[in-house]
Order: structure tokens, then sequence, then C-alpha cells
């Protein structure tokens, strides 16, 4: 029967090898072997979606575990479901060989089978709402202490009053002050609020 092998990682940063190796123990060759390097909460992905429209009744997808397939835990029972019994391929995951739709075909083994698969649902889509707290934690963290995010501010050069002065009385366009500061327009006007509000501050 054709063998087939998906396999997500969370990022384009994060290196898939050891999991590869799982693959190709298991017989899947590497045009068979479709990646994604994207986040599992949810479907759109584009190699798995190659990968769904290739499959075909009797086919065998071997994937490494649950939450490699997906994070969402309605989506993950829904995607079993079109691949098991829409599709009616056999779907081995490797770490947890008792969900392997090739055995267990009695009533007690199904019912076994898909307890396993919504607890490790839940266990995935959870780690996943864990996995967003911990770095929304971690940025609320780090602006406590003063860490800034996104681009670096631009510096303002030396003599930006006495611009902002010569702009005031209309020596120079606004196009040629934005130049002159190496910003865009916007950023111009962004920074002459600061400006003016610290220099009516100062005043008082």
């Amino acid at each position: 029967m054709p063998t087939y092998g998906y396999l997500r990682v969370s990022s384009k940063d994060q290196h898939e090898d050891r999991q590869i190796i799982k693959f190709f123990e298991k017989g899947v060759a590497v045009e068979k072997l479709f990646i994604d390097k994207q986040s599992g909460k949810d479907f759109e992905r584009k190699e798995y979606k190659r990968l769904i429209k290739l499959l075909k009744s009797g086919d065998l997808l071997y994937i490494d575990s649950i939450d490699r397939l997906g994070r969402n835990y309605e989506e993950i029972q829904n995607q079993w479901r079109i691949l098991a019994k829409e599709k009616d391929i056999d779907i081995v995951v490797i770490d947890m060989p008792i969900l392997d739709t090739r055995q267990h075909k009695d009533l007690i083994g199904t019912f076994i089978s898909d307890l396993v698969l919504q607890v490790l649902s839940f266990v995935a889509q959870k780690e996943l709402e864990n996995i967003r707290k911990r770095q929304a934690e971690g940025i609320a963290a780090a602006k406590a202490r003063g860490v800034r995010f996104g681009r670096p501010e631009k510096e303002l050069p030396a003599n930006f009053g006495a611009l902002v002065v010569q702009w005031e009385h209309g020596e120079i366009s606004t196009r040629d002050i934005s130049k002159i500061c190496n910003m865009s327009r916007s950023s111009f006007y962004s920074k002459l609020r600061e400006y003016r509000a610290l220099r009516l501050k100062g005043d008082k």
C-alpha cells in the first residue's frame, strides 16, 4: 500500500531531522513525506492540503505525534474523521502505538483509541494555550523591565529643534525636514508632537 508521512514543526527555526529519521525507519520514501513549518493552531497548511488531495482509500499515513498533526482539539478530531472515515486510510501515530487504525478494529479497541485521541487532542490544545500564556507573560515582564519591542526608534538629529523652528516658519517643507531627519512624514509628525509636548512641559 502507498505509505505517506506527515510532519509539522512550529517554525522555520525548528529542526525536523530527528523526526524525519523516524519516518524513514517506517519505510516512508522521501517523496512521500510532507512537511509544514508553521503553527498547529489550524489546518490551513500548504503541504497538509497537498497531502489530503493525494491520499486514497487503503493508503497508510504515519504521524509522529498528535501535537505534530495539530493543536486545536476540535480540528484534530475533525481531521482524524476525514482521514479515517472519508478518505478511508489507515493512520499510525508513531509515539502512541495504540493509535493505529490497522489494529483494534473491535468495539472496545475503537472506544479506547477514540478516548486516547480525545485526551491527546486536549493536551495538544492545552499546551498551545500554555505556550501563548507564557509568551504573553514574558512580553509583559520584559516591557516592565523597559525592554522595547519592534524596530528601534531612530535618533533625532541634534538640531531637531532648530529644524522645527525653520519648518514652523515655512523655511523648509515637510518633505525636506523628513528627509533630513531620515524618517517618514508620519514619523516626523509623531516626533513633532512629542517634541512640542516636552517643550510645553519645559515652559511651565
